[in-house]
């Protein structure tokens, strides 16, 4: 099964989305892509399956984001993909690629619609709440 994940490992929410992908038994590809951020073409086309615009890929909370200017709305995707770029803590995360599609997973039970084989059991996130039963079954929320 082929599955990558973009991961930040200092994410809660990227640890937790990597965490549900090996829950299933798949060992993805683990991209840090701060230190190996995708290409331009790449990371325009993640943007584009998964769904959403350039400006929805971008992480507002990070200094990096106010500090380059990417607020701007004279920027278009070419300009503000560059910066993310330039400066890969900008990019959303985590995203994740497998064979039935792309999603940025936030929140990391996003990956649950993306992945080819279901989970083999309980899972929990890092802060408690219940996510997966003992019989690899979504608990409804």
């Amino acid at each position: 099964m082929d599955i990558t994940i973009y991961h930040n490992a200092r994410c809660g929410t990227s640890r937790n989305t990597l965490a549900l992908i090996r829950n299933t038994g798949i060992e993805p590809t683990v991209i840090d892509y701060l230190a190996k951020p995708p290409s331009h073409a790449l990371l325009k086309a993640m943007i584009a399956a998964a769904g959403l615009t350039v400006r929805g890929a971008i992480r507002r909370k990070e200094a990096a984001y106010a500090e380059r200017g990417l607020d701007n709305p004279a920027l278009d995707d070419d300009a503000l993909i560059d910066a993310m770029l330039a400066h890969p803590i900008v990019i959303e995360r985590p995203f994740v690629v497998t064979t039935q599609g792309v999603r940025l997973c936030r929140p990391s039970e996003l990956v649950l619609d993306i992945l080819p084989l279901p989970q083999r059991g309980a899972f929990s996130k890092e802060d408690g709440e219940a996510l997966i039963d003992a019989s690899g079954q979504r608990i409804a929320r």
